[in-house]
């Protein structure tokens, strides 16, 4: 058996001609993978899942791209004028590219008006049929073209091998080309940049139409030359695992490398390489023996990369880039180095089985086509079946193991099966998850895994560290929250904050569980109905089962909803006193919908009078830039906007009518109990939590966060390596917007007589900030000073106590200097911040080693109410 470069008839155009039809294919390459990685952005945001619209994107892409190669096997020797009809393809496609974004978008209004109708089922299944509906048709296109551009190059010397080579050449270019103009002229102007690209493409095409005669002819019979069915099937099947592969390897990669954001690009541009070299290189390959290695080589290079999966997790969490050039190249280095084994072979089929038949071109597109919907249905079986049934790991050894038995099936002998055997006993030993601990040895380091739960939406973890600590993980790199006492104290100050600030709130919406810690700040409000909505089914059950002990079992008195924030908003006709909007990660693909002004809006249409919508951000989540995008966003639909500060955490407050302050905290208290307040305010007081109001959100002009024009989630990535992310830098920048006492009152609408609590609480407040930006810039002296002076000003401000109680403690080897024994030293920790761990196991310690039983007794409860998964407390307290 030998595989030549397949040949067409005479040549009939001079070289100058080929190489611009090269060049032209080659962009034409660029442009569609551009739009793929582009579109499946914009189905991310619509969906709010990434991996939703990269398979959808995956799928129409698969589809049309196969339809329209099929098709063009039984049309394109019919036409004769093939580069003509080429040409105005192209032109087609940039103008459907521009026009889509409109479409969808009208399509998702449509959608949303009659969601009220849908459960959330439906409501992606419509979603689902609407896009792919849309993306099949230029993807059809697409398809034909490939078919037309084989029948005009009959008349050329140019091979199948090199002109889909170039074609996935400029797919590389296409993959990587958001990568650089999202963050920097973000989705809109990328999409159409592209497009004139197209429309160059096509004008090019066209000239080159009029001066390079088409004198092709049909073959003898008059019928195109179609492989045998069952190569066509093998073939397809060969493309499903491909596409199951390539979901696979963006679900896995893209948690332990690159935000999901770059991660399709990424991968997309490195598969395409490898299958853009291989098919350049197909025609050096004409042994037989080859074809049979082949298989072997693409499903033993999948086990490795699976092997190594642990491997490379660690050198990218202990690796430290520069830039986010740097971290693309290097990340992009290591995929390569796992996967272009792999798609070298992959790459080398399509050409070398091509040219066992008559008429190579022809018989190329057949199997371009078949392989193509296998494709699709490899992308379907994949996201429907494969990754909730058997998890994603488990999903990528089966598609090694599909590339390689499909392979094998046309090769006639037996040696290579025997291989194959040794791939299934690897692929049996590699189908689970490595450990969180393997995957991120420095930060999750001595955790063990207590939980997993993989579907098609998310992956979450719980791990258990060292001291008992419980952690919920989703996406693996997501830290969303932690059973330690400090973790869960900011958590359930989420929900103590928007409660308070209404003057009687009797029901309040959580978007976002999580962990249940939030909603657990809810408990002490009387008469309260608890709603939440969660999409993660696995974070559903983590709060019921695996943090009940520190949320109080609060899930079992609230009403929870397994559902997309953004359709149950647009579905639901419930209103609230309070909606929670949770801590979110606005870099990840979707996640930024949570902050645009469309989000805020269906929020605030969900308000009662007087209602309050807090939203809650992380100071270390943002630059200066995206967070400003964020405020006029929220600005935008909440004129009368404020800004609280918690730790290091902002609460962007947005009333339904008017901000009423101080009056709605102290008239929502008076109606408790002095210890239902206590519980209430977190042991804080009212003061307290007034005096960490900010300021109003000011007007700015500026890019706003917007669904359909979407900024931070393309801006965080890159500002994040490119080190503008700065919580110093931020700090600062808020501390010069911090309002004066005098505008916060009058704001506030503080009473005269009360100057004196809040002005102490404010200023401790700026006082306990401005000490943590001089501690992230390792000014130790004058951070110590900065919360003496706020703890002088505010003893009930649990963030400064505990950070002054943490200060005493590092001193506490000095305590003998001053004569204090270490008992005394630690009972005066305790004085100034009562729950202090680390003081309270000092204690239990100290009281056990001399004997005093009842007493270590008593600091031992203390510790078991404050950290109930402490492993050291819960262990001591069996005995």
């Amino acid at each position: 058996m030998s595989y030549l470069r397949p040949q067409g008839i005479q040549s009939k155009t001079s070289s100058g001609a080929n190489r611009l039809l090269l060049l032209l294919y080659l962009l034409s390459g660029a442009t569609s993978l551009a739009y793929e990685v582009l579109w499946s952005r914009m189905l991310s945001m619509q969906f709010g899942i990434s991996i939703f619209g990269v398979v959808l994107t995956v799928t129409a892409y698969m589809i049309g791209l196969g339809l329209g190669s099929l098709a063009g096997a039984r049309w394109a020797r019919k036409w004769n004028k093939p580069l003509q009809i080429f040409a105005l393809l192209e032109i087609a496609i940039a103008l459907y590219a521009l026009i889509l974004p409109k479409l969808i978008h009208a399509a998702g209004n449509w959608i949303e008006q009659i969601s009220a109708h849908l459960s959330l089922v439906q409501w992606y299944m419509l979603q689902s049929t609407e896009a792919l509906g849309l993306l099949v048709i230029p993807a059809f296109a697409m398809g034909l073209g490939f078919a037309l551009i084989l029948r005009f190059i009959e008349q050329s010397d140019i091979s199948l091998g090199e002109l889909y080579g170039f074609n996935t050449i400029g797919g590389v270019a296409g993959a990587l080309y958001p990568l650089w103009s999202l963050p920097i002229i973000g989705w809109m102007a990328s999409v159409q940049t592209v497009a004139v690209i197209g429309l160059l493409v096509g004008g090019g095409a066209l000239v080159l139409s009029q001066k390079a005669r088409f004198a092709g002819q049909m073959g003898a019979s008059g019928k195109p030359a179609q492989p045998p069915l069952t190569i066509l099937l093998i073939y397809a099947g060969i493309g499903a695992g491909s596409i199951m592969l390539e979901i696979g390897w963006i679900r896995l990669y893209g948690m332990v490398m690159l935000r999901t954001e770059y991660v399709l690009g990424l991968i997309l541009a490195i598969f395409l390489l490898g299958i853009a070299l291989g098919s350049l290189i197909q025609q050096r390959l004409k042994q037989e023996w080859l074809a049979a290695l082949m298989p072997l080589i693409a499903g033993a290079g999948v086990m490795l990369g699976l092997w190594l999966l642990p491997a490379t997790s660690a050198w990218v969490e202990q690796s430290e880039f520069r830039s986010f050039f740097g971290a693309v190249s290097s990340q992009a280095l290591i995929l390569g180095l796992f996967t272009l084994p792999i798609t070298l072979v992959l790459g080398a089929w399509l050409p070398m089985l091509s040219a066992r038949f008559d008429g190579a071109g022809t018989s190329g597109v057949w199997l371009y086509g078949a392989n193509c919907l296998g494709g699709s249905i490899g992308a379907v079986v994949a996201f429907l079946v494969l990754i909730p049934l058997v998890g994603s790991t488990a999903m990528v050894a089966l598609s090694g193991l599909f590339i390689t038995a499909f392979g094998l099936m046309w090769v006639k002998r037996a040696w290579p099966w025997l291989i194959f055997a040794v791939l299934l006993l690897a692929a049996w030993q590699l189908r689970y998850m490595p450990q969180v601990h393997e995957l991120l040895p420095k930060i999750e380091a001595e955790s063990r895994n207590l939980y997993l739960y993989e579907d098609a939406i998310s992956l979450t973890h719980v791990v258990q560290q060292q001291d008992g600590q419980r952690v919920l993980l989703s996406d693996l790199q997501r830290m969303d929250a932690s059973s330690d006492p400090s973790a869960a104290e900011i958590q359930m100050d989420q929900a103590r904050l928007a409660l308070l600030l209404h003057p009687e709130p009797r029901s309040v919406l959580f978007l976002g569980l999580g962990t249940g810690i939030s909603a657990a700040g809810s408990m002490p409000f009387p008469s309260l109905i608890r709603s939440a909505v969660e999409l993660s089914q696995g974070a559903i059950y983590s709060a019921k089962h695996w943090f009940s002990p520190v949320n109080g079992n609060v899930t079992d008195q609230m009403q929870i909803q397994r559902d997309d924030a953004r359709h149950y908003l647009s579905t639901t006709e419930r209103r609230y006193d309070v909606i929670v909007g949770d801590l979110f990660h606005p870099d990840m693909a979707g996640m930024g919908a949570l902050l645009s002004v469309q989000q805020f809006q269906r929020a605030k249409d969900h308000l009662n009078p007087e209602g309050i919508f807090v939203q809650w951000l992380a100071l270390n989540q943002f630059d200066i830039q995206s967070l400003n995008a964020v405020f006029r966003s929220f600005r935008q639909v909440f004129p009368d906007a404020q800004l609280f500060m918690d730790g290091m955490h902002l609460a962007l407050v947005g009333p339904r009518d008017r901000f009423t302050g101080a009056a709605a905290v102290l008239k929502n208290l008076s109606r408790m109990t002095p210890d239902a307040q206590q519980q209430a305010t977190g042991g804080e007081g009212a003061w307290t939590w007034l005096g960490r109001y900010w300021g109003p959100i000011p007007a700015t002009s500026g890019p706003v966060q917007d669904e359909w024009e979407p900024y931070i989630e393309f801006k965080l990535p890159r500002a994040r390596y490119d080190g503008d992310v700065n919580l110093s830098s931020l700090i600062y920048w808020l501390l010069q917007r911090h309002s004066t006492p005098e505008e916060a009152m009058k704001i506030l609408g503080v009473a005269e007589r009360d100057k004196s609590q809040f002005g102490r609480a404010y200023v401790a407040t700026e006082f306990t900030v401005r000490a943590w930006a001089a501690s992230i810039r390792d000014e130790a002296a004058k951070s110590g000073n900065l919360i003496w002076l706020a703890y002088q000003a505010n003893p009930q401000d649990h963030w400064i106590a505990n950070a002054l109680a943490d200060s005493m403690m590092q001193s506490l080897p000095l305590a003998g200097r001053q004569g204090l024994s270490e008992k005394d030293a630690l009972l005066r920790i305790l004085k100034v911040y009562p729950n202090h761990v680390a003081a309270l196991r000092a204690l239990w310690h100290l009281e056990t080693a001399e004997g005093n039983l009842q007493a270590a007794e008593l600091y031992r409860s203390r510790l078991r109410a404050i950290t109930p998964m402490d492993v050291e407390v819960r262990t001591a307290s069996t005995q």
